[in-house]
């Protein structure tokens, strides 16, 4: 073999290099060659896969987290939570009802009510079955069984404090309006603020009652000092016709 201190024959710098007589002597540097590109094609490989996520730093993997976060809530809540309460049929308001206004077979009577977000005519509230609470009302039981009995339907249900002789303060009567709304576990059920206490003066209400509201707005009925154990499912199967 010649070694770096040979002369070279061009002129050129001398290089530190052996040359072995055995190409054999070669092969442990072979191995560690093969070793070492089969280690860069690995890191070129897990970078095209990571790319997507460093690109942005770390903020892409947390906003992935999150989506992911996001997506497995709703999906939770549309299969188990309760269902919202259906939006207005748009069916025309009664023109020739049997009755006058705020009595049964008659529309709703005039007034408005706050409900979350905006303000409502009363007449706009239906079908819907509208529950006149009475101060105090440890009902929980029976507005979540009339929560899953509209819920079958399809019918709104909007829980209204009865406020004409009330004593506690109106943020008392909203804190129990909104424990009561949490009792519906089988649809939503919607506070509505009467402040001119419309329905339970028009009503003359009892204890906790029901107004049956057709989707032409008229009432089919009311119901008085209402307790567990209801069966309405032939006053709300009317509403819907």
């Amino acid at each position: 073999m010649r070694h770096s201190g040979d002369p070279d024959d061009y002129g050129l710098p001398h290089v530190d290099i052996v040359v072995p007589d055995d190409a054999r002597e070669l092969d442990p540097d072979i191995v560690a060659y093969r070793r070492e590109e089969r280690r860069r094609r690995r890191q070129r490989r897990w970078r095209r896969v990571a790319s997507p996520l460093t690109r942005y730093g770390l903020a892409a993997p947390i906003i992935a987290g999150a989506l992911l976060i996001a997506l497995i809530s709703g999906t939770v809540i549309t299969v188990f939570g309760p269902n919202p309460v259906p939006r207005a049929t748009g069916a025309p308001v009664a023109q020739r009802p049997t009755a006058a206004r705020g009595k049964i077979g008659g529309v709703l009577p005039e007034g408005q009510v706050d409900v979350p977000g905006h303000r409502k005519q009363l007449i706009d509230l239906r079908p819907a079955v509208l529950m006149i609470v009475p101060p105090g009302c440890r009902c929980e039981t029976t507005i979540d069984e009339m929560s899953r009995q509209t819920n079958d339907y399809r019918i709104g249900l909007y829980l209204v404090a009865d406020r004409r002789d009330a004593e506690e303060t109106v943020q008392q009567s909203a804190k129990e309006m909104r424990k009561l709304a949490g009792a519906a576990r089988h649809a939503v059920a919607i506070v509505a603020r009467d402040e001119d206490a419309v329905l339970a003066t028009t009503y003359q209400a009892a204890g906790l009652t029901a107004v049956f509201v057709h989707a032409d707005g008229v009432v089919d009925d009311v119901m008085k000092n209402l307790q567990p154990g209801l069966h309405l499912e032939k006053r709300l199967q009317r509403l819907q016709n």
